[in-house]
């Protein structure tokens, strides 16, 4: 593989698979603070909610987004997978942190340092598995005035994503010489790559060579998703990926932004998201979350999708 120019620009958001989604929405922003920023459905599986969950304003590199699929067995992390993801927070804040999730009822684990940086690991309802790391790195990012989580401990985005793989040397050719990121380090056998090592560009792995590959389910993650500039950016950088081999799809188009899809080498899946035009393309910022949004080919399905899908209230103002 030649080196090549073109780049993403770090995280843009990271999609899960949970199980029941009123325990995911209280979780995520009664515990954690985040903002629901979409109410819509997956658009390949209506009879399922999609919830987006950011910053204030939804910026690119805040947005963990749920596919809440209650039916389903339990997922298993596994090889081939983002393991865990780890969100920033501001320096100073970790004993509000461990408190808060302590007394939400998490599962919490001891503090450790990864690369230097202060970490919290813990669980979410379903099991799936994030972190809490400080960082002074500058971010985009928009309080959110409403948040149970005041403004200066609010979460920044995400700060990585942590990623379990058989072999090193192809993905790492794909991160570096396809995607543009960098190594920057290695520690306790986690290698780590990024964009001049900054918070929200990070992608870490380590080398687990007899691990089962993961299952999908509630508590796993199904895809993580990097920024582009737009989609000529998106395109070129498609078209790199297909140089190689990788079989990218389409680009397809998701109303708030543009996706292209691919499994990198390990198996694990990457979407190349373009930053516009955001989710206030159908909502204002002032209420965004608050209605349930649908793709034009699914409006005239309307009734029928909201008949099968459960009631969800907002747990910060109780608005449903």
């Amino acid at each position: 593989m030649e080196s090549n120019s073109s780049s993403v620009h770090g995280l843009h958001h990271v999609t899960a698979i949970s199980g029941e989604p009123r325990a995911t929405l209280d979780f995520y922003q009664r515990v954690l603070g985040l903002r629901l920023v979409k109410r819509s459905v997956n658009q390949d599986a209506p009879e399922t909610y999609h919830l987006f969950f950011a910053d204030g304003a939804g910026s690119p590199g805040t947005d963990l987004t749920f596919f809440p699929w209650p039916d389903l067995p339990p997922g298993q992390p596994g090889v081939g997978q983002v393991v865990e993801i780890p969100l920033a927070v501001p320096q100073g804040t970790m004993d509000y942190w461990q408190d808060r999730l302590v007394e939400a009822g998490a599962e919490v684990a001891e503090r450790s340092k990864r690369f230097g940086e202060p970490t919290l690991a813990f669980t979410d309802p379903d099991g799936m598995r994030l972190a809490i790391v400080e960082t002074s790195d500058e971010r985009e990012f928009t309080p959110w005035e409403e948040s149970p989580v005041p403004v200066d401990k609010q979460i920044r985005g995400m700060h990585s994503v942590r990623i379990w793989e058989r072999r090193l040397e192809a993905t790492e050719a794909v991160l570096t010489r396809v995607m543009g990121l960098e190594k920057v380090g290695e520690d306790d056998g986690w290698h780590r790559y990024g964009i001049d090592g900054r918070s929200g560009t990070l992608a870490e792995i380590k080398i687990v060579d007899d691990g089962q590959h993961g299952q999908g389910g509630p508590g796993t993650v199904h895809h993580a998703a990097w920024r582009m500039n737009n989609s000529e950016e998106q395109l070129s950088l498609r078209s790199r990926v297909a140089e190689v081999g990788l079989r990218p799809s389409e680009q397809i188009d998701r109303f708030w932004f543009q996706s292209v899809y691919f499994r990198e080498p390990g198996g694990v899946l990457f979407e190349l998201a373009t930053d516009g035009p955001g989710f206030t393309a159908d909502e204002d910022l002032e209420h965004l979350g608050e209605e349930l949004i649908l793709p034009p080919w699914l409006e005239d399905r309307r009734e029928e999708i909201e008949a099968a899908l459960p009631p969800l209230e907002n747990p910060v103002d109780g608005t449903s």
